[in-house]
């Protein structure tokens, strides 16, 4: 009777109710957390910054602008002190919701736990540590797939032995379904990741059977539940059935215990509205439905957004209401107290097949790649994502997918939930990065150096040798090593990563993109070449699902598009729009971090002679901002009930009809050969270029170029950008000096005092650069040809995709032991030629051309 009624008791327990919470600094966030578990949350989810989860300290010069924006700045073990001052680690559930370096901060709570004489057999929590998806959705990624599947395993063959309790993964899939899966492949890619771990772990050797199957129990994952009720039912029971069959057939455990599929869930931020907010809580309390009303797949943890998620950052009381919504449906219904509501209906159970099948299809193609790393080193399942995420965004364009004030239903009262913008959302105080900054710098000044060294050496020494870096990592914790000494000395090792970008492997045929088409056209007929929008992604934000879908828009209207890829500096952005000749900048900014980036943007550009470029902006931007930014020389700033992508196109299109006098389709004032603005060429009619044209005055004055004859499979003939824009195939670094002294200008070159700069060639480079161009070409900088000679495998990580073929190539490692961020000579040559790396999209015909090093090739420094 004791056993039964302790499986009564556990039937009827409610599940552990969170809220995502963490901002400012780790005195401001332990407040909330206190605050917020008097009002009966009973787990805690803990939010970090962007530099933390990137491994940079609050002090760099990539987190300016980030430091406790979308989380908490988590830099050593004082942080980690007073984040957790007064709250009791044994007694609570705490999910670290971090991913690359999710080793350092399990390092840093077990170091607390043992400062304080807690026994750390009973820490119970959960570390994300899924760092696969951050290849394919958010962007947080550091190291190479491999590597990073190293430390992921280092983390649960460390934690299942030494903290049982603890859930060292958490197969996260909730990006996957915001970065367009559909239900089964949400399931299926969450499945291969667990494939690729448990099969990692196995691998080593270093834990039995037993251990093994403790693994598999330990095991957890994080869902997302959508808007379409019956689906996200039948998904959570085909991930239960599935999950089951995969721990019994691939690994023989066959207890029920190790084999139940436990899994925590938020419900869809992406379906959150800016349009009418007010319905926001009706789809919140709907998603959470589908995952508590199934007692056989309800969920073990559930945290839900806050209705004005879609507008900033939510206050304390917006995210009471949604607790609130969780504490009546646990305690004021009867839902507990039944068995499984749906158990035999003939609809559930026939969809719940259908996406059975169709996921486990899916997981043995993905198997048949190679698996999840191969997968995603590929950029098969990356272009599977965006494919999806671009035919959800045609179906709402075009009415075949209601959305509830967005795309019918749009006449609504005033929302007094909204009235005053600016107080409905949680403002950070700028003052809170200036005091982490200071108490970073105090921590630095008040340890003990020698300690710290020592600590580093023992952790390089373990990561170069193969050994598991967790106690090395906890030995590093109490000495005060930071978040990014940490990282950059397993940079040394591991190198860094750029992954596919997805957006090549997307031939959609455009939805009323006709009429647009026809004006890009007519305006590259007066531009004398096609139209060219360069999107970029400033600061630490890897949210790319807006970039990119805005890319693969305007692809399909006609627009050359350059691509940067996610994590890229202002500079950085800036030199592309120069090198490449952009006539408008597109920025995407998701982390609220606008103010500090967008003139930051303009800055650089306006010291590239490109201020009159214009410059538009697209995120979660709340009005106030939107006007001080067009203050400050924006010309657009789109938020997301701009989400119909061809009025978006007219309205870029209008932007550079006017900036070029263009009207009605044909030209307005001014001369018909007048060239455009951008890339350094005058305004004047008829104008010839500048003595900062990127092409030069010899150049401007001689007229187009003729075409070149392709040496040795380099590349094809091609005729200038005047004559023949889609076709601008030449290699950024593959020319020869004597197209060189004729002045056939490209991206790499400059005009000082009215000459081309020099650039690098086949045969005119300096050492340094030399071996950087044979270090980008993935031979470890051992070859003694330059790589302009290999027959197609350029230096170049730029990337030039023809429009409609299904590939795509991503950029592979960047490897150096001296950090390839910090490094000097041709290591930093190298590591900023490949940090930017752009996908071009244009053209009619041809093959995608990688212009890279192979993917996933290792480059250490020659």
């Amino acid at each position: 009777m004791a056993g039964e009624d302790q499986e009564r008791a556990e039937a009827t327990r409610p599940w552990i109710m969170r809220t995502y919470a963490g901002h400012s600094t780790a005195a401001a966030s332990n407040a909330l957390y206190r605050k917020n578990l008097e009002k009966g949350q009973t787990g805690l989810s803990v939010a970090f910054d962007l530099p933390t989860q990137m491994g940079y300290d609050s002090d760099d010069v990539l987190a300016h602008g980030e430091v406790g924006k979308v989380g908490v700045p988590v830099t050593h073990l004082g942080d980690m002190r007073a984040l957790f001052e007064g709250l009791p680690l044994t007694d609570m559930n705490t999910s670290l919701t971090i991913n690359a370096t999710a080793p350092w901060l399990y390092a840093l709570y077990v170091a607390l736990a043992e400062e304080r004489g807690d026994d750390v057999t009973k820490l119970r929590g959960t570390t994300q540590n899924d760092v696969i998806k951050e290849y394919l959705s958010r962007g947080t990624y550091i190291f190479p797939p491999a590597a990073s599947l190293r430390l992921s395993t280092d983390l649960v063959t460390y934690a299942v032995t030494h903290t049982p309790r603890w859930n060292p993964m958490n197969v996260c899939s909730y990006h996957l379904q915001e970065a367009g899966a559909t239900p089964a492949e949400e399931l299926a890619y969450a499945l291969c990741t667990a494939i690729a771990l448990l099969d990692a772990v196995r691998e080593r050797d270093e834990l039995g059977a037993e251990e093994l199957a403790r693994v598999v129990g330990r095991l957890s994952f994080f869902v997302n539940a959508g808007i379409r009720f019956v689906d996200e039912l039948c998904k959570l029971r085909a991930f239960v059935a599935l999950w089951g069959r995969l721990c019994r057939e691939r690994y023989g455990v066959t207890d029920e215990k190790l084999t139940r599929f436990r899994y925590g869930v938020q419900v869809n931020s992406l379906g959150l509205t800016e349009q009418q907010p007010e319905n926001n809580m009706h789809r919140i309390v709907l998603e959470m439905l589908a995952v508590t009303l199934c007692r056989g797949a309800r969920a073990r943890a559930v945290q839900l957004p806050a209705w004005n998620e879609a507008l900033g950052l939510p206050r304390p009381w917006d995210q009471q209401w949604s607790l609130r919504a969780q504490q009546i449906l646990a305690f004021e219904t009867d839902l507990l107290e039944h068995g499984d509501l749906f158990e035999g209906s003939h609809v559930v159970e026939a969809r719940t097949r259908e996406i059975a099948d169709e996921a486990w299809a899916e997981v043995e193609e993905v198997l048949r790649r190679g698996g999840a790393v191969a997968a995603v080193e590929s950029g098969y399942v990356k272009g599977r994502l965006v494919e999806s995420a671009a035919r959800r965004l045609r179906r709402i364009e075009t009415g075949q997918q209601i959305v509830v004030g967005v795309n019918r239903f749009r006449e609504a009262e005033p929302c007094p939930l909204v009235d005053g913008v600016e107080l409905s959302v949680l403002e950070v105080d700028p003052a809170a990065a200036e005091a982490q900054l200071a108490s970073l710098k105090a921590h630095r000044e008040a340890r003990d150096e020698p300690q710290v060294k020592a600590a580093l050496a023992a952790l390089l020494e373990a990561a170069e040798s193969g050994a598991n870096i967790l106690p090395a990592s906890i030995v590093a914790a109490r000495a005060g090593v930071t978040t990014g000494e940490w990282t950059n000395t397993l940079r040394h090792v591991f190198g860094e990563y750029r992954a596919p970008t997805g957006v090549g492997a997307v031939a959609l045929s455009p939805a009323g993109a006709a009429g647009e088409g026809v004006r890009v056209t007519k305006l590259g007929e007066v531009l004398g070449r096609r139209p060219k929008l360069l999107v970029g992604k400033p600061g630490l934000d890897g949210h790319s699902n807006g970039a990119e879908q805005i890319a693969i828009k305007a692809r399909d209207v006609g627009f050359e598009v350059v691509y940067e890829g996610i994590r890229v500096t202002p500079a950085q952005l800036a030199n592309a729009a120069l090198e490449e000749g952009v006539h408008l900048v597109g920025l995407s900014i998701l982390s609220g971090s606008h103010l500090e980036l967008v003139p930051e943007v303009l800055r650089a550009l306006a010291s590239q002679g490109l201020s009159e470029l214009p410059v538009v902006v697209g995120g979660i931007i709340p009005p106030a901002d939107a006007e001080r930014l067009k203050a400050a020389g924006v010309a657009r700033v789109y938020t997301p009930k701009d989400f119909e992508l061809n009025p978006l196109m007219e309205d870029l299109i209008a932007l550079l009809e006017e900036g070029h006098g263009v009207t009605g389709g044909g030209l307005g004032r001014g001369d018909p050969q007048r060239r455009p603005l951008g890339r350094g060429a005058c305004a004047e009619p008829g104008g010839g270029h500048t003595a900062r044209s990127a092409r030069g005055p010899r150049r401007a004055a001689r007229g187009p170029r003729r075409g070149w004859r392709p040496a040795r499979g380099r590349h094809r003939s091609a005729r200038s950008r005047q004559e023949q824009p889609a076709l601008e195939l030449g290699s950024r670094l593959a020319r020869t000096r004597s197209q060189r002294r004729r002045g056939g200008g490209g991206p790499f070159e400059r005009a000082h005092g009215g000459r081309p700069a020099r650039r690098p060639g086949a045969h005119d480079l300096r050492p340094g650069r030399r071996r950087a161009l044979r270090a980008l070409s993935g031979d470890g900088g051992a070859g003694r040809r330059s790589v302009a000679r290999r027959g197609g495998r350029r230096s170049d990580p730029l990337l030039r995709l023809r429009r409609g073929l299904p590939r795509d190539h991503g950029c592979g490692p960047i490897r150096d032991r001296r950090g390839a961020r910090r490094g000097h000579g041709h290591a930093r040559r190298a590591a900023r030629w490949r940090r930017s790396a752009a996908v071009h999209q244009g053209g009619r015909d041809g093959d995608p051309r990688p212009l890279g090093g192979e993917q996933g090739r290792p480059w250490r420094p020659g």
